[in-house]
């Protein structure tokens, strides 16, 4: 089978597609013929040997998959032909065929594409996470959004006023990406370049109530400033590559809090949870209420270029390798 294939860590210009041998059929696991897998920050971070899990080249990147079912063990709840999406753990998911775990696989509603559902798992249940578990979500609350035409920002405009945001506001780092954050559903939309005299003038000095932030970096700071009294900053990721730290005496000031979101270290702790956030999710996304993503999509033969677009931070949405 093709599968994309990381054999050096000198970043993404070293991906190539290759010719492997096709995973081990286990009767245990869902067998998936893939259509289109999701790229993720961390898979550029892999290339160059910077993620927290260093597997050995060559190796397969890529963690979660759309396609079809080939086979599932029996009481899985699934039978060959079915569509569904799915997380293969970490990695072996850039490949035409791939092995899922029963509880990380899940049915994708005939109203979503095979390319937008490579882009739903890790994005919109983060998110999902972040905003509802992490970020105490209220009803009526203002949501800001850093990155905002990336996967998480994007998901996040999709997603907040179903969660109960009254408000949503979008930081983009350039012009071109303002129309990005727009079709995703911001309500305001300001460039980084001065977003927090901004967002002080959007919300009549008050600030907002929830933040959430994957970029990290110079920006940090100021958003404890952005916060509204009570207000969370929620931490997910640093895309910015600066880890910045926290001067606590700021927390003080407006009874503000900064807390983490690391989704995956909560469901791998949390058995069933992934499968909770789905449940609630797959309705949204058959009905409509919650629009499929719009990713951008790249063949396999691209897929140097798609992860090298997340490196440079030129990617607009979730990015998305088709092989079928």
């Amino acid at each position: 089978m093709r599968a994309v294939q990381i054999t050096s860590l000198d970043g993404p210009e070293a991906v190539e597609v290759a010719e492997v041998a096709e995973p081990k059929q286990d009767d245990a696991l869902v067998r998936v013929q893939v259509h289109a897998a999701g790229v993720a920050f961390p898979d550029a971070l892999l290339t160059r040997g910077l993620y927290q899990y260093k597997p050995e080249p060559p190796f397969t990147p890529g963690s979660e998959v759309a396609g079809v079912v080939l086979s599932a063990p029996e009481g899985s709840g699934f039978t060959p032909g079915d569509r569904v999406v799915g997380l293969t753990g970490m990695g072996d998911g850039m490949a035409e065929v791939a092995n899922l775990s029963p509880d990380m696989t899940f049915p994708l509603p005939d109203a979503v594409s095979m390319a937008a559902g490579a882009g739903l798992l890790f994005n919109d249940l983060t998110v999902h996470f972040a905003l509802g578990k992490r970020g105490r979500l209220a009803d009526g609350e203002t949501v800001l959004v850093h990155g905002a035409a990336g996967g998480i920002g994007t998901s996040t405009l999709r997603m907040a006023k179903l969660l109960g945001a009254a408000r949503t506001i979008a930081v983009v780092s350039t012009e071109a990406k303002v129309a990005t954050a727009r079709e995703a559903g911001a309500d305001e939309v300001v460039l980084a370049e001065g977003w927090l005299a901004q967002v002080k003038e959007l919300t009549g000095g008050t600030g907002v109530d929830v933040i959430l932030d994957p970029v990290g970096g110079d920006r940090f700071t100021d958003s404890i400033r952005a916060l509204a009294p009570a207000g969370r900053l929620v931490v997910v990721g640093f895309t910015g590559g600066d880890i910045p730290t926290v001067k606590v005496n700021r927390l003080l000031l407006n009874n503000v809090d900064v807390v983490g979101a690391g989704w995956g270290a909560w469901f791998m702790t949390h058995p069933g949870y992934v499968s909770s956030q789905w449940a609630q999710i797959q309705p949204w996304l058959a009905s409509g209420e919650l629009s499929a993503p719009q990713p951008s999509v790249f063949p396999l033969e691209q897929a140097a270029d798609a992860i090298g677009a997340l490196e440079r931070r030129e990617a607009l949405g979730k990015v998305v390798l088709t092989l079928r």
